[in-house]
């Protein structure tokens, strides 16, 4: 079977949600509504928002459970929460979490929130293991994904974003290979 690069697979940046570092939770939630609107219905739907500055340049992601939990500022005090659950806690300890306070009421005032939260505050800025080359063999980015408990990947050419290879897809294309085996 013949090997396939990465590029093959990716979103283009052009189809993507993007948003301003600057905009707000609302342009932001616009954004990824509107790219979800003109996205081909044949694939799976975006589920993050790619972030850039003034220079256009992307600096970061926002994805659904970025913004979610955006709406209850304690969380960012807690240490990594994308880990706390492989951490061994147990779920009366995540409930007395929010019986102590965190998720309360954070639906209440939800639109003042929108309004005024600012993209740079709670979008995720990608490490040195979240890019991979458009030229990349894509089992070096499944590699990637696994190993990084990573739901998407940003592809560069040189020094710039080109694109997203996004779990989804390369699962599509996983399942799509073993209904191939025919066994």
């Amino acid at each position: 079977m013949k090997s396939i690069q990465v590029r093959e697979l990716m979103v283009p940046i052009e189809e993507y949600a993007t948003t301003s570092e600057n905009a707000t939770m609302l342009e932001a939630v616009l954004a990824l509504e509107k790219a979800q609107a003109e996205y081909d219905q044949s694939h799976y739907r975006h589920r993050a928002i790619l972030v850039y500055n003034d220079q256009n340049k992307i600096v970061g992601k926002v994805s659904q459970l970025d913004l979610i939990m955006a709406l209850e500022p304690e969380y960012g005090k807690l240490v990594d929460v994308r880990g706390l659950s492989r951490t061994g806690y147990s779920m009366d300890y995540f409930e007395s979490l929010v019986q102590g306070g965190l998720w309360i009421k954070p639906l209440d005032d939800i639109c003042r929130k929108a309004a005024v939260m600012q993209v740079k505050n709670f979008m995720h800025t990608p490490k040195d293991g979240e890019y991979i080359k458009e030229d990349a063999e894509l089992n070096a980015a499944v590699h990637q994904l696994i190993i990084g408990k990573h739901q998407s990947l940003l592809v560069i050419r040189g020094t710039d974003i080109v694109g997203v290879l996004r779990l989804t897809d390369v699962f599509k294309l996983v399942c799509d290979r073993i209904k191939e085996c025919g066994l």
